[in-house]
């Protein structure tokens, strides 16, 4: 029998770890306007301290589902890892699961909001407290110098411009 936790009304003070095993951060954005292509970011770290979450992950941690998709994110055409090896946000609880803040993306830094909700606290088998934050945002990539696109032939483009930001995390609180 599972218990259902009780979201918080508002973010919990102290400082807050994430834990990356039963974490993620993620992207989505529309591909052909029929379908969806997704990635995640795998060696994140994030942090929340009195309400302020900071997290960055190395672009080189993004994983899709092929290598050369891979290779082409990490390439000058979207995030130019080379140039700029690091994503991150920085942002203030304003509500609860609100955070307004900032997003640097291929070292452009833009204001975003990122909405959703928290749950928690709760005390893990080993005794350790948690919460979890469900966050997301939408941004535009071309804001951030990411312009590449392919025509497609019955007009329009292969790619959305507006591109989903989520992160699911659980946070332990530090000692």
């Amino acid at each position: 029998m599972s218990t259902l936790i009780e979201q918080q009304t508002a973010v919990p003070a102290g400082t807050w770890q994430a834990d990356t095993i039963h974490s993620s951060v993620g992207f989505a954005v529309s591909y052909l306007g029929i379908s969806t292509f997704s990635g995640e970011l795998k060696g994140f770290e994030a942090t929340l301290t009195d309400g302020k979450l900071t997290g960055q992950a190395p672009v080189s941690s993004i994983e899709v589902k092929d290598e050369n998709l891979k290779a082409h994110l990490e390439s000058p055409d979207f995030f130019d890892a080379e140039r700029f090896p690091e994503l991150s946000f920085s942002g203030t609880a304003t509500a609860p699961g609100a955070f307004e803040g900032e997003i640097t993306i291929k070292g452009v830094t833009k204001p975003a909001t990122l909405a959703g909700a928290v749950s928690g606290p709760v005390t893990d088998a080993y005794g350790n407290e948690r919460i979890a934050l469900r966050l997301e945002t939408v941004a535009d990539r071309t804001e951030f110098g990411i312009e590449w696109n392919a025509p497609l032939p019955g007009g329009g483009f292969a790619l959305s411009n507006d591109v989903k930001l989520k992160a699911d995390l659980t946070l332990v609180k530090a000692a």
